[in-house]
């Protein structure tokens, strides 16, 4: 008997795409890697601790012929500011004429922002040749070490498509930890190692040495490490104290390299920081940090010293093209701006020294005269910390959530601790879009908007305006 009209309607409703899931589209490569075990967008308290190790990422770099064993690499672990000093090191690298690959995590609009070479990312055909051939060897390796992660997935595909294109170097940012982490399969030429904070303690460690040491992990012998005075004395103490057990030693910026940075302003570069740093083999004398924020001195500093390492190491890197390659370094989803009138600035600040370290920039960067914010942030994070440093530069905050982040705290609950600390004005929203038609709503022509908490709610900013203005509204 056939079908009747409704039938059939709801049929058509529940009917998955076809190219959904054919692996050999782009929408089936997404739909592949949606369906593998994610610790980026899980609630990392329940997640498995059998999930992070390295056996199996071995494996399956094995599998796929070693592509790591081919590459040039600089490997960046921390809390704060290792995405900064990545691309810091890749635009300075590309400016010497290099073909650099940058491994970074998470993406903020489109999930090959987090594979590009010389800034170009992979583009989607390469990305769904790329996923097959790893899916390929995790299914042959499942049997033994279990399935392979998102992650492990996407690092994988990183360095394989570095491989495949010979890049010269490639610049690989952590992405959780350092020690257990997937990208710590690689033998780099430098280690570098940016702020320690805290941040998942019931995975890293419920102190600062103890994530330091998590850090500090990727350490490996005879293998430069550069890094820059910490919060605490003791937490350089256990970094060097690795180093020492693994057979290698870390240079600290403004102890046995010199270094310094002042803040100034001048008609052709607005407020900004410019930094020195001297060694045997460089002299890099007063350049301008090409990122916003005086916290960003201390990373433009590892950035140039982990150039000076390469240097040491055979790599022709002058200094005028490592100046005006740093000149052009981006940064997406740190204070930029996406939208003009009003002004809306995104940045993926997580945790409280970051999101102080905005709320400073902010007001020494940019002229406004009342600053909105957009919050939302994982449960897992320093809530009460980031609320703290909000409140000491906002005017209004409303609080939201990124969609379809399990993480995230809801926002009547974000709003409820922020009145604990501040008497300031807020308002919380279901959806980001809400939060954004609220605050377009309550702000004048000078005024700012700010969104942040999270790289997620950062991306979905972007990915909102930008339909926006394709839309022509």
């Amino acid at each position: 008997m056939g079908r009747s009209k409704s039938d059939r309607t709801r049929a058509a409703k529940v009917a998955p795409d076809p190219a959904s899931t054919d692996p050999c589209t782009y929408e089936g490569c997404l739909h592949y890697l949606n369906g593998l075990v994610n610790v980026e967008r899980a609630r990392l308290r329940s997640a498995d601790p059998s999930i992070f190790k390295l056996d199996r990422m071995r494996a399956l770099l094995d599998r796929l012929g070693n592509p790591e064993s081919t590459l040039h690499c600089v490997h960046v672990a921390g809390s704060k500011g290792k995405g900064s000093t990545c691309e810091m090191v890749s635009a300075a690298l590309e400016g010497c004429g290099l073909t650099v690959g940058l491994y970074t995590s998470p993406h903020l609009v489109d999930l090959r922002e987090r594979i590009q070479i010389n800034h170009r990312e992979i583009s989607r055909e390469m990305l769904v040749s790329t996923i097959g051939r790893v899916a390929e060897a995790s299914s042959a390796i499942e049997k033994t070490y279990g399935p392979a992660t998102f992650f492990e997935h996407m690092t994988a595909a990183g360095l394989l498509h570095f491989a495949d294109q010979a890049v010269d170097v490639a610049v690989i940012e952590v992405g959780l930890g350092g020690r257990l982490d997937s990208t710590n399969v690689i033998i780099p030429r430098v280690c570098a190692i940016s702020s320690i904070q805290l941040e998942h303690k019931h995975l890293l460690g419920d102190t600062l040495e103890a994530i330091a040491r998590e850090k500090a992990g990727i350490l490996k012998p005879d293998i430069p490490a550069v890094t820059y005075q910490q919060s605490k004395p003791s937490v350089l103490g256990v970094i060097r104290e690795v180093a020492s057990e693994v057979g290698t030693k870390v240079e600290v910026l403004g102890d046995t390299i010199d270094f310094s940075y002042r803040f100034e302003a001048s008609p052709e570069l607005g407020p900004h920081a410019r930094v020195v740093l001297s060694t045997p083999r460089s002299n890099f004398e007063h350049l301008p940090v090409p990122l916003r924020g005086e916290h960003q001195a201390l990373n433009c500093g590892l950035a140039l010293a982990v150039i000076d390492q390469l240097r040491d190491q055979g790599f022709r890197l002058p200094d005028r093209e490592v100046a005006l390659g740093l000149a052009r370094t981006r940064n997406p989803g740190r204070m930029e701006q996406v939208w003009a009138s009003p002004r809306i600035i995104v940045d993926g600040a997580h945790n409280p020294e970051s999101v102080g370290g905005l709320i400073k920039a902010l007001g020494a960067h940019l002229r406004y005269d009342s600053l909105v914010v957009i919050f939302g942030c994982a449960a897992d994070k320093d809530v009460s910390g980031m609320l703290a440093r909000i409140a000491t530069g906002a005017d209004k905050v409303i609080f939201t959530r990124s969609e379809g982040n399990a993480r995230a705290v809801d926002p009547r609950e974000l709003q409820r601790k922020f009145a604990e600390v501040s008497h300031k004005m807020s308002q919380s929203a279901p959806t980001l879009k809400d939060a954004l038609n609220i605050a377009a709503r309550a702000v004048g022509r000078d005024d700012l908007i700010c969104v942040t908490g999270s790289f997620y709610l950062a991306g979905e900013a972007k990915k909102l305006l930008a339909a926006k203005a394709g839309a022509g509204s």
